[in-house]
């Protein structure tokens, strides 16, 4: 399959974290890497290294015979220049994803894997941590890797080598690799998310659904969108998991156990109590592990043992401190109101610090539903007006903070601080509308990169606020 890209150029459009992983598998099997980006000191970079580059400009305007194929960032829109020149003149497109598993099938790294790909609006990261875990806990060589961090192609290479693959996918990532059969594949819920990119929510969820093409597929029944693939499923079997007595052919939960119904005809695999985090949105997330591994047979004790093991990662829910009675928690994770919901509803009373990048999705129906535990609202970030407008239509009697807008932030060092700075201020005032025993809740609702280089930026510089409180900032401004 890739023997027509030996002795040939091959485009890497972007120069991040996938580009950077595609080079040395690229040389492995014969092509040659040319490298182009939006960013100049992206381009230096490449160059540095010894790598042919091109710039977006020329590009628009090459002779695309010289290229053999496009491998495109999952970033990247279809309707970008150069990839929309690439397909008008003939010339593949794939994305890092779907390279990497044409690397796996041609064994060029040895004996292929079994995938097993984790896809959703929300729980992605703690789902692909937690089947690993629960691998691990088996005895089974694996990798948690893809959109949580690890490139697929640098797990790929690892020696020794892994058997079965932990795979976190983004709608961006499975856009752009539709040969990918994965072992087993879970939609965990589809809310709106991405939509600028993808162009609405049918799109979207279009995008997701790839992952329910392999030999077994999973999907979130509590969740109307991600329930409703199952009829677009093109799995060979498709099962399904709920917070709630289970069916035949799917996993749920009975009396405080998790229980599969789909793989066996009754299993208890582990109790609620085993699962971190603890809440409705753990025990979704455990179950979707669960039935990933259950397709490949893991047993039973091996799902409790790796629950039991795994713990929740940064910015998920993460308490940081108590100061004057109030806790506060980390969930700068929660980059879409999907996930603020989740949050939001773990706690009776709850100053929110929200804001940021909203990417087209809308805001009213979450902040409708969770007026009645809002003690106060601060707002940051280039999207707090529409977050502003949706909280006087539903909330009208909460306190609300509105604090400089993302657009005069970035990423560099002094717009960092400047965003830093931004956070103290929210922090402080969200401090002063708290009284004891509320929470005071980071969980944005929004993308972070208008002022923050990204979502664990922003966690951090919230704990380091956090951190600076004394108790007397606790209760202010009441």
């Amino acid at each position: 399959m890739l023997e027509f890209l030996r002795g040939r150029d091959v485009l890497v459009a972007g120069w991040g974290i996938s580009g950077r992983s595609l080079v040395e598998p690229l040389r492995d099997i014969g092509a040659r890497p040319v490298v182009t980006d939006g960013g100049a000191a992206a381009l230096a970079e490449a160059a540095g290294l010894g790598l042919d580059i091109a710039t977006c400009v020329e590009l628009e305007t090459t002779d695309w015979s010289r290229f053999a194929l496009v491998i495109t960032s999952p970033g990247w829109r279809p309707d970008s220049p150069v990839l929309a020149a690439a397909v008008a003149e003939g010339t593949p497109v794939w994305g890092d994803v779907e390279f990497a598993w044409w690397v796996d099938q041609a064994r060029i790294y040895g004996p292929v894997r079994k995938w097993l790909v984790v896809t959703g609006t929300n729980g992605k990261t703690t789902t692909t941590q937690m089947t690993h875990a629960i691998l691990r806990a088996a005895g089974i060589p694996s990798v948690a890797c893809g959109n949580i961090g690890l490139p697929i192609l640098d797990a790929l290479r690892r020696n020794p080598g892994p058997q079965v693959l932990a795979v976190e996918l983004s709608s961006f990532q499975l856009h752009w690799a539709p040969s990918v059969r994965p072992e087993a594949g879970v939609v965990l819920n589809v809310a709106e998310d991405h939509l600028d990119w993808h162009g609405g929510l049918d799109a979207y969820a279009a995008a997701k659904a790839r992952a329910l093409v392999g030999r077994v597929g999973v999907v979130g029944l509590d969740d109307p969108v991600a329930a409703s693939l199952a009829r677009r499923s093109k799995a060979r079997r498709t099962v399904g998991f709920r917070i709630g007595v289970p069916a035949d052919g799917e996993l749920g939960v009975v009396d405080g156990k998790l229980l599969d119904r789909a793989f066996t005809k009754a299993a208890i695999l582990a109790e609620v109590g085993d699962i971190s985090p603890p809440g409705p949105a753990g025990v979704a997330d455990a179950l979707a592990a669960s039935a990933l591994t259950r397709a490949i047979d893991v047993a039973p004790q091996f799902i409790r043992e790796g629950l039991i093991e795994h713990k929740v990662g940064p910015h998920r829910s993460a308490f940081v401190r108590e100061v004057g009675g109030v806790d506060f928690i980390d969930d700068s994770k929660a980059t879409n109101p999907h996930a603020a919901r989740t949050a939001i509803l773990a706690h009776p009373q709850v100053v929110w610090v929200a804001g940021g990048q909203l990417k087209g999705a809308q805001i009213e129906d979450l902040v409708e539903e969770v007026a009645d535990r809002l003690v106060a609202v601060v707002l940051i970030g280039a999207d707090a007006p529409v977050f502003a407008v949706a909280l006087a239509r539903h909330a009208p009697e909460v306190p609300v903070i509105e604090l400089i807008a993302g657009d005069d932030a970035g990423m560099g060092d002094a717009s960092r601080n400047k965003a830093d700075a931004v956070m103290a201020r929210a922090v402080q005032a969200a401090a002063g509308f708290a009284s004891r025993g509320d929470t005071v809740l980071l969980a944005p609702a929004a993308a972070s990169l208008d002022m923050f280089a990204d979502y664990t930026h922003r966690g951090r510089s919230f704990a380091a606020a956090v951190h600076a409180l004394e108790d007397g900032d606790v209760g202010r401004q009441l």
